[in-house]
């Protein structure tokens, strides 16, 4: 396997990366909240990539993986400026952006920032304005409370960790907020989701289709598949999605 490179960002923090040069459009994986790119999604559609040619990018957002910073010290803003760092750095011509779960919220944003650039968009359960409809929506008072007091509470995860949710990630997701306001897409679009997600709902997929504009985009339920969405069958629906949009574009 290559070496992991580094990528200095205009913020001064330091990401890691993988890249592979090939044909157009550059496929770029981001990742959801506390995943790092050394997941098995991440690592397969490089390897796919890789297989027939084309230029791909994975990295860790800083907090995450090997790239400097600390996990509690992030927000939804600054992984959308390293998002921004590492492709305008890292990458020419046309994209093709896969965002799973954060990485879903990221991928909006990106398409939000930088238009032009994007050849398609596929989204793995994507999760838009998770801190505000997830998170705060569901705090307790006395959660609330904390997040004022001591500056963040802690939550479980199925997957690892606790997550350390800061009253900066509360505050700085209200700023990065995508359905509230208008979301054009005017590219080819494919939303995946899984019925038996306990991260992110069916209904949240729904939302964010009908709230979005485009001229072409489609949602894939996919039964019983769950959060990961990384079994054999799953990324081959993700390898065919990114091969949709591509062809229709």
């Amino acid at each position: 396997m290559a070496a992991t490179e580094i990528l200095e960002t205009p913020q001064g923090r330091r990401l890691a990366y993988h890249k592979s040069e090939g044909t157009g459009p550059t496929i770029v994986f981001l990742g959801g909240l506390k995943s790092d790119m050394e997941g098995t999604k991440a690592v397969h559609l490089e390897a796919w990539a890789q297989a027939r040619g084309q230029g791909f990018l994975r990295f860790d957002y800083s907090g995450h993986g090997e790239s400097s910073g600390a996990f509690e010290d992030g927000c939804i803003g600054d992984w959308h400026a390293d998002t921004v760092a590492a492709v305008d750095a890292l990458t020419d011509g046309p994209l093709v952006v896969v965002g799973s779960s954060m990485g879903g919220w990221q991928a909006l944003l990106l398409a939000r920032q930088r238009p032009a650039r994007l050849a398609g968009l596929v989204t793995i359960a994507a999760a838009p304005d998770f801190t505000e409809d997830g998170y705060w929506a569901s705090f307790s008072d006395a959660q609330k409370q904390a997040l004022e007091t001591v500056g963040h509470v802690e939550l479980p995860s199925d997957y690892v960790e606790p997550y350390v949710i800061t009253k900066r990630m509360i505050e700085d997701g209200r700023a990065q907020l995508v359905l509230r306001k208008p979301l054009h897409l005017p590219f080819p679009v494919r939303f995946l989701q899984g019925t038996a997600d306990t991260a992110v709902s069916t209904q949240t997929a729904v939302r964010l289709l009908d709230h979005a504009t485009g001229p072409d985009m489609h949602l894939e339920l996919v039964k019983d598949a769950d959060h990961r969405f990384s079994d054999g069958p799953c990324l081959g629906l993700i390898e065919r999605a990114i091969l949709d949009v591509m062809d229709a574009g």
